[in-house]
This record gives structure tokens, C-alpha cells and sequence, in this order.
């Protein structure tokens, strides 16, 4: 069974959707505490009220006594006033004065509560505050796959929504990762501590340092601080990932949740065209034969059901990018999360990636990337794929040449056979130094956010 595309070309930009809009404040950052949404406003009204009403409250105490002699001072004063000034420039002079009063109060009292919470240099409190009401807005999105790619795509997204679960393989069994899996026999930590910077709000450098692999060492070589990290919280929580995921992210203040498709020890095994069975994620690609079949052992293993129930509430899923058959398809090895993506009605699109993968996706088009998703999941889990419309140029082409990897062609026919709608648009950044491509952030997460503004259902 197919689920029908309802999309088709490269969407427009979107009229009327205010998270693509640049954020409108007052001019001056005092002025913007009293922009809309910030809860300012009603809670300093409320304050002011509440001296009113303390000051009603004592002259009703006092049988009104203060009342009548302010009322006789205030007379007094008046009637002084405007036999010098007319009342017609005495009374704007006098409520501007109280005006200016109120502002700089207001003005100061922000500023000293920034200068406290706020580092010197650092993004005004305000601006911080409509940031994060902005995103809190914004929709809910799941995103599944793995490596790199999905890390790139996060960095992206996190600029348009703060409500993002991103949803990573666990089959990981190469370089930092596996030796932890072999070693420690805790799942690996890789892609989760790669979603997680991608995600974080912190301080550059506490990023860096999870990022941080270590040169040298006994034992320690190879390996990145965040992966000890995860793997060193995991055992002081007792085994449990979740809650060392969850720390992490409080330390790292990420905007979102990173979690893993399942817990289950799951080893990856593919079938190849030429009779051969390769088993672990890190050999099917070196293996160097066409995929005919991949699964994985245990078989069927069960979500973890914080995942089940992100992909059900979501208003937008996203399937890669990622390596194909390592990063994507093990997230499609579990049963509840392909229910569970076939039975939520938002808007769904795939990614695909902008180069073919030696020993993985040889000689794979558009259609073929399809087609495989196809296969494992059992039916069509999204509406449109993204792809790439401008080549790489000839030097970064020739480079990918000489390591096996081409360009994925579109192969609108194919697709057309299949009932799927190519969403066309340049959304690949290319490296003058290396001639490395890969997805642009920005440009991707901006496009597939207009794609979705379009295709949501009102």
C-alpha cells in the first residue's frame, strides 16, 4: 500500500507564517519588555494596582484623614502651579516629567536584572526571552536517522522550532562507539552526543569539549570526551540511557530531545546481491557488494516509547539525510516506529542525500533510495523527497570520482512509477578547500520549512 504524495515542485516562499519572520520589537531593548507574548506587561499592571490598592486600604484605615489633607496639599499646589504656568504647558510638562520617571525606573530596574543573569558582551535578556517564546511556538518535529547528515539538518531546524525530537539509530558499531559497545556493553554513543551538540544552546566552548577526541592516551585514544561522557553518566544512572540523555541535555541546554530508537542491543546485518551475509554496521559498507536485504538482530525490536509518542504528536516528520541503509533504515527496523509514522497525517518528506555511498548506494538514483525505503518499511512513509538541483562543480565531482561516490541523479520516470513527488531545490553547501559537500543548515531547514508551512493541514 502506497500513501499518496500531495506535493509536487519547489514551494514558494511561505506569506503569513510568523516563525519565518524576522522578530519585530520595540526600538531600544527597554522598550521590547513590553513587546507582546514577553508577560510583562499584565504582571507590572498588577503591581501598580496592587499600590493603589494598598494606598486605598490605609486611607480607608485611617478614616480617610491622609486623603482629605493630600487632596488639600495637591489643591494648594495646583492653584501654584498654573498662576506661573499656564495650564495648558504645565500639565503636558508635568505628565511628561512622570512619564520619563516611570520609563527610566522601568529602564533601570531591567538593566540591573541583566546585568546580573547576563554575562558582559553576551545577547540581551530580552532578546533571549522572545527568542525562546518564539520557538516554543514553533511546531512539533520529529526527525530520524543518524551520522552526520542528521546532526547537519539540526543545526538548521533549531532556528524555526524549540519542540524537536530527533530520533537516532543505535546500531553504530565502528571507531569510538563500538569499542565503548564491545568494551563497556553500553549502546553507542555517537550520533546521540553528535544530535546533541548539533542541539545545543550553550557556550561554544562546552561544545567544543564534547566534541573533543583525544589524541593520545592509553586506551584514550580515539575516543571523544561526549561519548565518556554519556557512557560515564549511563552507568551512575543504573543502565539507564534516557536519563543520561536527559542530563546531558541539561548540561548542554539543548534546545529539543535527542532519543534513541530503541534499547535493545540491536547488531545489523545485510544480505548482498552476490549470496553473502555481512554482519555489523561498520562492515556492510566495506564489504563492497550491492545490498539485496538488511535486517537486523534481535529482530523487531521494541521502541522506546517516548519515541512512539513524539512521532504520533508530531506536526512534521522528517526521514534523513543520512546513510541509507546505516543511518536511516535501522530507525525502519522497528515495527512501532514505521506504525506509528504511517498512522500520524502530517506532512512527511524524506531527504535524500546528495552523493552515493561507496559500498552502500553504488550507482543509486532518486528512484533507488525510494525504492529501498520502500521495501524495509512495507509502505510510503512520505509525501515528497527532497533532492538536490544543482551539481557539484567539476572539481568536488572529480574528487568523489576517484573514492567511487557520484552524484544521485533524479529519475523522474522512476518516480513517477512510484507515486512520489520530487521537491527540487539547492540546498548544498561544497567546501573550496576539500571539494567535501554536504547539506547546507540553514538553506535546507529554511526550505524544508517552507515545504511544511504549504503542506500543513489547517
Amino acid at each position: 500500500m502506497v500513501k499518496p504524495a500531495r506535493t509536487n515542485g519547489d514551494p514558494s516562499p511561505p506569506s503569513g507564517w510568523g516563525l519565518h519572520r524576522p522578530l519585530a520589537g520595540w526600538p531600544g531593548t527597554g522598550w521590547k519588555w513590553l513587546s507582546p507574548g514577553l508577560a510583562v506587561k499584565r504582571w507590572l499592571s498588577l503591581s501598580i494596582g496592587g499600590v493603589l490598592l494598598m494606598v486605598l486600604g490605609i486611607a480607608i484605615w485611617t478614616e480617610l484623614t491622609p486623603v482629605f489633607r493630600l487632596k488639600q496639599l495637591i489643591d494648594f499646589t495646583l492653584r501654584l502651579i498654573t498662576t506661573w504656568i499656564p495650564n495648558n504647558i504645565s500639565g503636558p510638562l508635568v505628565t511628561g516629567i512622570g512619564l520619563a520617571l516611570v520609563v527610566l525606573g522601568f529602564r533601570s530596574a531591567m538593566r540591573s536584572i541583566e546585568d546580573v543573569l547576563i554575562p558582559e558582551g553576551d545577547e540581551a535578556l530580552v532578546d533571549k526571552l522572545l527568542s525562546r517564546r518564539r520557538l516554543s511556538r514553533g511546531p512539533r518535529i520529529v526527525v530520524l536517522g543518524g551520522g552526520t547528515g542528521l546532526s547537519h539538518l539540526l543545526r538548521g531546524l533549531k532556528h524555526y522550532s524549540s519542540n524537536i525530537t530527533a530520533v537516532v539509530t543505535v546500531a553504530d558499531d565502528g571507531g569510538s562507539s563500538g569499542r565503548l559497545r564491545r568494551e563497556i556493553g553500553v549502546l553507542p554513543p555517537g550520533d546521540i552526543r553528535n544530535c546533541l551538540t548539533a542541539l545545543a544552546n550553550e557556550e561554544k566552548l562546552l561544545t567544543e569539549l564534547f566534541q573533543y577526541r583525544f589524541q593520545s592516551g592509553d586506551g584514550l585514544t580515539g575516543h571523544s570526551f561526549g561519548n565518556l561522557f554519556i557512557t560515564a553518566l549511563t552507568a551512575v544512572t543504573g543502565g539507564d540511557l534516557i536519563r543520561a540523555i536527559t542530563a546531558t541535555s541539561q548540561v548542554l541546554a539543548i534546545q529539543g530531545r535527542v532519543l534513541p530508537a530503541t534499547l535493545a542491543d540491536v547488531t545489523l546485518w545485510a544480505e548482498l546481491s552476490d549470496g553473502r551475509r555481512v554482519v555489523g554496521e561498520s562492515n556492510i559498507a566495506k564489504a563492497g557488494g550491492r545490498i539485496h536485504r538488511i535486517g537486523c538482530d534481535p529482530p523487531n525490536p521494541p521502541a522506546v516509547p517516548e519515541v512512539i509518542e513524539a512521532i504520533r504528536a508530531a506536526e512534521f516528520l522528517i526521514l534523513g539525510p543520512g546513510s541509507l541503509y546505516t543511518s536511516i533504515i535501522p530507525n525502519l527496523l522497528v515495527p512501532e516506529i514505521v506504525e506509528a509514522i504511517a498512522q500520524n497525517p502530517a506532512p512527511h518528506i524524506y531527504v535524500c542525500n546528495i552523493m552515493t555511498e561507496p559500498g552502500e548506494t553504488d550507482g543509486y538514483t532518486v528512484g533507488d533510495h525510494v525504492m529501498a525505503l520502500d521495501r524495509v518499511a512495507g509502505i510510503r512513509l512520505f509525501d515528497g523527497v527532497l533532492v538536490q538541483r544543482e551539481l557539484p562543480s567539476a572539481r568536488a565531482l572529480e574528487h568523489y570520482r576517484r573514492s567511487g561516490s557520484e552524484f544521485v541523479l533524479l529519475d523522474p520516470d522512476k518516480l513517477a512509477y512510484l507515486g512520489c513527488r520530487a521537491v527540487l531545490a539547492n540546498v548544498m553547501q561544497e567546501d573550496p578547500e576539500t571539494g567535501l559537500v554536504r547539506h547546507n543548515p540553514e538553506r535546507l531547514a529554511a526550505m524544508l520549512m517552507r515545504w511544511f508551512d504549504r503542506h500543513r493541514s489547517f
